[in-house]
């Protein structure tokens, strides 16, 4: 029977490209949305999936869209935490909204979405739970304080839970995407982008497709392994040992 799974931030960029490779490969999948009405109904129809709105940063919120994707494919085996927004700024500018809309999408989504559920992961003794991080939660970056420190959390929080439910069956990892073009990447200024990919060994941006290919070997049953990793997918811009 196809295992189903969840993909938060599933309707655009990364998430999406997720979305489409789990299909492929034989998952019931629902994408998680935030906003994006017109979005949401083109994946729906063009991938042939499920969709669910809700704000990962709130709880309750959490707790009804996973109820909802439970109710109509069956319990989530697979979670993909990739949800996130930036709200860039040197931090001795930055507002504490700028602080706080990033901690509460990008970190305390990750709480709300996993809690819903583990408890259903343990009991059935399997489960796949993966984060999508970032190379700044890695190295840190400029104007980034907030982001970064998100991205870094989801690290930790991916190293601990790994350790709480190997012996369940569930494993806990993260991928920590590089520079990819998506939307968000396409937004920086062209000479700033430029000295991006000048810093990158293999001398391009990735693309959503080589994520979600990680992501898809990570969801599979015979990846049972490999539990509390970081895989870094950039190109080699940056390499930890």
């Amino acid at each position: 029977m196809a295992r189903t799974a969840l993909v938060t931030g599933g309707t655009r960029g990364i998430g999406r490209a997720i979305v489409e490779r789990l299909k492929q490969d034989g998952f019931k999948v629902a994408a998680g949305y935030s906003g994006n009405d017109e979005a949401a109904r083109a994946t729906a129809a063009e991938l042939d999936v499920t969709v669910v709105k809700g704000n990962v940063g709130s709880f309750e919120d959490a707790r009804r869209a996973v109820g909802e994707v439970e109710a109509e494919l069956g319990p989530v085996e697979v979670l993909v935490n990739n949800a996130g927004i930036t709200r860039d700024g040197f931090f001795h500018k930055m507002t504490p909204e700028q602080w706080g809309d990033v901690i509460r999408v990008n970190m305390d989504s990750v709480f709300n979405m996993t809690r819903q559920v583990i408890e259903g992961m343990r009991e059935r003794s399997f489960g796949r739970i993966i984060n999508i991080s970032s190379i700044n939660g890695q190295k840190g970056q400029v104007g980034q304080t907030n982001y970064s420190a998100a991205k870094a959390g989801m690290i930790g929080f991916t190293k601990a839970l790994a350790l709480e439910t190997a012996r369940k069956g569930i494993t806990v990892n993260c991928v920590a995407p590089g520079y990819i073009g998506t939307e968000m990447v396409a937004a920086v200024p062209e000479n700033v982008l430029q000295g991006i990919v000048a810093n990158i060994p293999v001398g391009r941006l990735g693309e959503a497709e080589e994520i979600a290919a990680v992501v898809a070997f990570l969801a599979r049953d015979d990846a049972s392994f490999i539990t509390g990793a970081t895989l870094g997918v950039n190109g080699g811009q940056y390499m930890v040992g």
